[in-house]
């Protein structure tokens, strides 16, 4: 029976030992426990993760222990990490290289290799702890940035596992993304998910720009070909359990201890701000903002106060003290200039507060004011609304948190205008009531209805469309899975046939075609195959006849270049023309293709005999995104009353005589030999005239994904030599 895995860097449940000694055990009341609770209770589940306590601390008696009370009384299972590990891999490479590069503060961005080194190690780590519980037909759903690599080495040891990954931060832009070092290593860790989760589409398109441009895998519709399946990236905004703040008892909140010594003031104006410790929060700019109101508008003075709530974050990091230093005098400052002895503009509160009296401040006050320079979601502004079950109150959130994607009925700001933040404090006090609830009213109908459980709900059924989308797409056999059967056929078969495409099934893509060329191994396999006598090898190739007779000359096998226009007899070593041909129309063509290449960098335009290859591997992906189609029209418009046409290739597009192509040459060599073994191997499209060509009982094999009329995939070029090896023994 199939299981839901949920991994994350800390467990639902927290682990420490008390003043005797002893272990303890207390449930988180985060974000991410609450969301996912319903699944992990009501579920064939179990949650894996660091149970925040370090491994030097743990006895082994008290690790067998927790591992049994975790395991039977919260369904979880710990991953050890010990203080050199959470120094390197937590406080290292997560705090001081992701954290603040997906922030956008590349100035406090660190790069360091022995914290990329552990959280390398780190990530095996969890899926050492893993593999032994994940099975084939479960689901995995790993979160954050902690554990960016470890989707890739799930789907690596189980393939058939559904992965699903979600990011609780930003997602940056490719300018900013590309400056990171191990940037291929992250984007190839996150795709060994089936789906990709973001808080919004704004982190979508960005992780999509970074796949296009730094891996040149192109995307459709969120969807994007990886190894030999699709990988789904799609945006499911993070909800809150709605219910649990609306219906909150007042008595409740008020019998909390927390409030024993606050209470708000009759006739003043109350503007609440809530953060953890944290330069991303805008705290600074925050207070900035307020004071720009004051200093605008002093009718308010006297009449409005701003709850400056801050939970402690880092205590023990220098900048997070320095911060806290700015914030503390910031406060000092304003209360000094405005405040009066019967009045102080700004409460200061450095501390932590329970869930019910943080709903006390939500219930009571007219504006939250929550301007994150950057953030993946923000919950804060979600609560706040859902709290006043009376409509009332107004948020002024900022544009770059990921939750104004979705508030907006609320009054969103740039953080870094204080202008406008002040503008948007007023707005918000002055807004009349029916306004007010009006606005609120809508927002109350989208936090109820997409809340926290229904967001873990629609990941995991995405998850399992997509998986099922996927195979269906794909549903051709693997080659890779039946080499024994296929070369078993071919040991056995006395007249064989052998239709070879070269580049991406022969060899790797290069940027620069003539790097292309055969190394020894692949000349030696084609010498073997081509010496037994009950083969024929034909390679079938797009390309021109005068680089293919350099490359391969010397070996006993026919060539089919230019698409099949042009054939090499081995025995001969003379070349023929497959139909008759002329260039006219390459005048009219080339200028064209000319200004094309002047516009864009990275293409350029490959002459050969009868055709024109226009390649733009090397352009950026966004450019040809954009051109691409403009391209087409224009050549289609100026061949459309000639037999000259245009054919797609990987990364290319070749402009010819239609009336030939790679099935019209293999054709030839069919209906004048009785083959009981035919082999078709190819990689794009200009392939699938040759697939489609060969009889049913043919061996036609499709490299990569990807509409096809071959009856088998295989991963890459590699699986190529593979079979060829087996075929060669």
């Amino acid at each position: 029976m199939s299981k839901i895995v949920i991994v994350s860097n800390r467990l639902p449940v927290t682990v420490k030992k008390n003043q005797q000694g002893k272990l303890e055990y207390t449930a988180s009341i985060g974000g991410l426990s609450t969301g996912l609770k319903t699944i992990h209770d009501h579920s064939d589940s179990m949650w894996l993760g660091w149970p925040g306590i370090p491994e030097e601390e743990i006895s082994p008696d008290e690790k067998e222990e927790m591992i049994r009370v975790l395991s039977e009384e919260y369904k979880c299972l710990p991953v050890f990490l010990s203080r050199e590990e959470i120094k390197q891999y937590y406080d290292g490479f997560c705090n001081k290289t992701i954290w603040p590069l997906f922030h956008y503060f590349m100035a406090k961005t660190e790069y360091d290799f022995v914290n990329w080194e552990t959280y390398q190690s780190v990530n095996t780590k969890f899926f050492k702890e893993l593999e032994p519980f994940a099975g084939p037909e479960d689901v995995v759903w790993v979160h954050d940035y902690q554990l960016m690599l470890l989707p890739a080495l799930i789907k690596s040891r189980f393939r058939r596992t559904k992965v699903g990954f979600f990011l609780h931060i930003p997602f940056p832009c490719m300018e900013l993304f590309r400056v990171l070092i191990w940037r291929k290593e992250i984007l190839t860790g996150l795709l060994g998910a089936d789906l990709i989760g973001f808080h919004t589409y704004d982190y979508v398109r960005n992780f999509l720009g970074c796949t296009r441009r730094l891996l040149g895998l192109d995307d459709y519709l969120n969807r994007v070909p990886y190894d030999d399946r699709y990988v789904q990236v799609n945006a499911f905004p993070m909800g809150i359990e709605y219910s649990r703040f609306f219906e909150l008892p007042d008595n409740k909140i008020l019998a909390d201890p927390d409030l024993s010594d606050f209470r708000f003031t009759e006739g003043i104006k109350t503007i609440l701000s809530i953060d953890r410790l944290d330069y991303t929060k805008g705290i600074p700019d925050r207070i900035k903002s307020f004071e720009r109101f004051l200093k605008r508008y002093p009718g308010y003075h006297g009449k409005i106060v701003l709850n400056l709530i801050v939970a402690p974050s880092r205590t023990d990091v220098d900048s997070y003290e320095l911060l806290l230093k700015e914030i503390k005098e910031l406060v000092s400052e304003i209360n000094g200039k405005f405040g009066t002895m019967n009045w102080m503009p700004i409460w200061f509160f450095y501390r932590s507060f329970s869930q019910e009296a943080l709903t006390y401040f939500y219930r009571g006050s007219d504006v939250l004011l929550v301007t994150p320079l950057r953030d993946g979601m923000n919950l804060i502004a979600k609560e706040y609304i859902a709290a006043r079950n009376d409509y009332g109150g107004m948020v002024v959130i900022s544009e770059t948190a990921g939750a104004a994607s979705e508030l907006g009925e609320a009054i969103i700001v740039n953080p870094n205008d204080y202008n406008s933040t002040a503008e948007g404090i007023k707005y918000a006090l002055e807004m009349p009531s029916y306004e007010r609830a009006a606005r609120n009213r809508i927002m109350h109908t989208r936090l109820k209805r997409y809340n926290v459980n229904f967001w873990a709900k629609q990941f995991l059924k995405s998850l399992e469309e997509t998986v099922r989308d996927s195979i269906s797409m794909n549903i051709k056999m693997s080659a890779d899975d039946n080499l024994e059967v296929i070369s078993a056929a071919y040991r056995y078969s006395k007249k064989r046939i052998l239709f070879l495409d070269y580049d991406g099934t022969l060899v790797g893509f290069q940027n620069i075609p003539e790097r292309a060329k055969p190394d020894l191994e692949l000349k030696e396999l084609l010498c073997k195959l081509s010496q037994d006598p009950n083969n024929t090898i034909v390679i079938v190739s797009g390309r021109d006849r005068a680089v293919l007779s350099r490359w391969l000359k010397g070996l006993n096998l026919y060539i089919l270049a230019s698409h099949g226009l042009w054939l090499l007899d081995p025995q001969s070593g003379e070349w023929s023309m497959m139909l008759p041909l002329d260039n006219e129309w390459k005048n009219k063509v080339r200028p064209i293709l000319e200004l094309y290449t002047d516009s864009m960098p990275g293409s350029f335009i490959e002459e050969k005999e009868f055709s024109l290859a226009w390649h733009y591997r090397q352009c950026d992906p966004d450019m040809v995104a954009s051109k691409l189609t403009e391209i087409r029209d224009t050549l289609s418009g100026a061949t459309h009353s000639s037999t000259i046409g245009l054919q797609e290739g990987n990364k290319v597009l070749e402009i010819k005589d239609t009336r030939f192509n790679k099935g019209y040459g293999a054709m030839q060599f069919l209906k004048n030999g009785d083959y009981d073994f035919v082999l078709g191997i190819g990689d794009d499209n200009t392939d699938e005239d040759l697939f489609a060509s060969l009889p049913e009982s043919a061996y036609s094999i499709k490299i990569g994904m990807g509409n096809t009329n071959a009856s088998y995939r295989m991963k890459s070029w590699l699986s190529t030599r593979k079979l060829l090896k087996e075929f060669a023994e």
